[in-house]
């Protein structure tokens, strides 16, 4: 009987250990890069998973880039200086943040890629998401301190944007899907939590022990904001029902976005780092930091492959307190995966 016992144990320990989540085990590279070259600096990353497509904004104009080969699939003129990305495949319609002069949002056609339009939005218009559930597109006004919003079916030659007050500097924003707007107020510190029924501000949630947050994704069935800061740098993760950070990770310089789903969660930061935490036992830690080029500050993942994909250049030397510029033709797109 001693003898079975004896054997017994030790299988039972590798059957738990098999049954781990291989998460934890994984290993975090650099497993292709895409040299795109081409003028124009890149600010946020939107990816269209089913149709192995990026959409990456370059300045004054907007790439479509292929997945699996890095090709160039379209390029969307008539930006002044592009921020974001929104897409409503079931629409085939595609919405661009132009934060140069008065603000505009673009409107284009997901297969062509031709311009449909362009609505007159709030001066610096920057991060953009298309809600499913609600059926809204959103849209955050850096210089006008407001969140847009408008339904996607809107007149691409005539149609109004409507406004929120967020009182504050907005960056980047999620939405939970049921009518809550969380909004990274840069120069506040703090998130806006938006009532879309009231269409007001109805609380404020701190960051510290972090400051300035830019990047933010949520994991609604998790009721978790990753939130990335600056000036402390951290990865703040944050209930979105009441406001709790629940972990404050350390992160690179410089971070620009945040990526999060089935316990895992990404930030990008400009220095040349990305940091991956990943969740045990209800907490997140670091995982592993991974080298990146400098400059790859922010990203996009596929959610169901987690695959990121981060556009950087190759840059030129700084000069003292500035930032590095790019080599001219040297964008590239960045991907990261599991090994």
């Amino acid at each position: 009987m001693r003898t079975i016992r004896n054997i017994i144990k030790p299988l039972a320990t590798l059957l738990v250990l098999a049954a781990m989540p291989c998460v934890a085990q994984s290993n975090w590279a650099v497993v292709q890069t895409f040299h795109i070259g081409g003028e124009g600096s890149w600010d946020y990353v939107t990816v269209d998973a089913p149709n192995h497509r990026l959409f990456v904004t370059r300045s004054t104009h907007t790439q479509a880039i292929d997945t699996d080969s890095g090709k160039v699939l379209g390029d969307i003129p008539g930006q002044v200086r592009s921020h974001g990305v929104a897409i409503v495949p079931r629409l085939n319609r595609g919405f661009i943040t132009d934060g140069g002069g008065p603000g505009a949002i673009l409107v284009f056609d997901l297969k062509t890629y031709a311009v449909l339009g362009k609505l007159a939005a709030m001066p610096d218009a920057d991060g953009i998401i298309y809600d499913a559930k609600l059926d809204r597109v959103l849209a955050v006004s850096g210089d006008g301190g407001t969140l847009m919003t408008f339904a996607p079916d809107i007149d691409p030659a005539n149609g109004k944007v409507t406004s929120i007050d967020l009182g504050g500097k907005p960056e980047f924003l999620a939405s939970d899907g049921s009518g809550k707007v969380f909004v990274n107020l840069e120069d506040k510190d703090v998130v806006a939590v938006v009532d879309l029924k009231s269409r007001s501000v109805v609380s404020r949630w701190p960051v510290a022990p972090a400051g300035h947050p830019v990047g933010m994704a949520i994991d609604p069935a998790a009721h978790r904001l990753f939130i990335g800061c600056r000036n402390p740098q951290k990865l703040v993760v944050m209930n979105d029902e009441t406001g709790k950070i629940e972990a404050a990770l350390p992160i690179g310089a410089g971070v620009d976005a945040t990526a999060a789903g089935a316990g895992l969660a990404f930030a990008s930061a400009g220095d040349g780092t990305l940091t991956v935490a990943a969740e045990k036992a209800g907490a997140f830690d670091v995982q592993q930091t991974v080298k990146t080029p400098t400059g790859a500050r922010t990203l996009g993942m596929n959610a169901e492959t987690h695959r990121l994909f981060l556009p950087t250049a190759e840059m030129e030397p700084a000069a003292a307190g500035a930032r590095p510029r790019p080599k001219p033709d040297t964008f590239m797109i960045v991907v990261v995966g599991q090994q």
